[in-house]
């Protein structure tokens, strides 16, 4: 009982912001690894590449707020790496369309 109380009344813990913002958080790479079955012709290319930015900004501000935010920061963390994920996959999607382009032009 002494551990959930000092977790409840933590700086982190579930009567804060520090705590409510990354689990709500988790819907944005939750989002993402449903997208990685769909196919990448969907993927908005310019979105990605921002989704990566605002993650790598955000996993900076969450080891160096205080206190520090773990949860925030693998949020972000997982978030980053499923976003590289899918901006991989719209860039082989975007050289397969121009080959494919290039074979009608000729």
């Amino acid at each position: 009982m002494g551990i959930l109380r000092t977790f409840w009344n933590s700086p982190i813990g579930p009567k804060t912001t520090h705590f409510w913002g990354p689990v709500v958080n988790w819907s944005i790479p939750i989002a993402a690894m449903t997208d990685t079955k769909k196919p990448p012709e969907l993927i908005s290319g310019n979105m990605t590449k921002v989704m990566c930015v605002y993650s790598a900004l955000f996993m900076r501000f969450a080891y160096m707020v205080q206190p520090r935010n773990y949860h925030l920061l693998v949020c972000h963390a997982a978030n980053e790496t499923v976003q590289l994920y899918q901006l991989s996959r719209w860039m082989k999607a975007q050289g397969h369309l121009q080959e494919e382009k290039k074979d009608a032009e000729t």
